[in-house]
């Protein structure tokens, strides 16, 4: 059972979902692949967004088709389209809502997110903070990109467009 904490944090941590998703589905055909890379930039964000709503982040594996390329410093072996990724956006969407659903305010605090390598070791709700400040900052680069490309971009979210589940 969610509580307040939980629903306060996922109404914003949604728009921000909410707000990536909006720029994705905005991004006109002739921008998806150029020397940009608005796809990558979304995919990166996703990938991340996966990540840190992971639980156990040790035994973090990406959905296919996607690979862990983001951990190697290389590219991806093809540029994804538009459906994949918002495909993934909604597992990541779905993911992030579960992870705040199942835990009290006392787990979210308490509970330590650690990667493989120690170098991050944070509370749940510090992760999830982090979490929502990286898909913030990549969909604030995509709505430039678009701005400055097709003088276009979509509207600030206020809130998420759903509450947990």
């Amino acid at each position: 059972m969610h509580n307040s904490l939980n629903q306060h944090l996922w109404q914003q941590f949604g728009a921000s979902i909410d707000m990536l998703e909006n720029v994705i589905t905005l991004c006109p055909a002739e921008h998806w692949n150029t020397d940009q890379r608005f796809w990558y930039n979304a995919y990166h964000c996703l990938f991340f967004l996966d990540y840190y709503s992971t639980k156990e982040p040790v035994q973090f594996a990406p959905p296919p088709p996607f690979s862990l390329s983001e951990f190697e410093d290389r590219m991806p072996e093809r540029v994804y389209t538009k459906d994949e990724l918002l495909n993934y956006l909604q597992t990541c969407r779905a993911k992030c809502q579960t992870l705040l659903s199942d835990l009290s305010a006392e787990e979210l605090i308490n509970n330590r997110w650690i990667n493989s390598s120690n170098s991050m070791n944070y509370s749940v709700f510090e992760i999830c903070l982090y979490n929502m400040r990286h898909v913030q900052h990549h969909a604030a680069q995509l709505n430039l990109l678009l701005r400055q490309n097709s003088n276009d971009a979509p509207q600030w979210v206020f809130r998420a467009k759903d509450n947990l589940i």
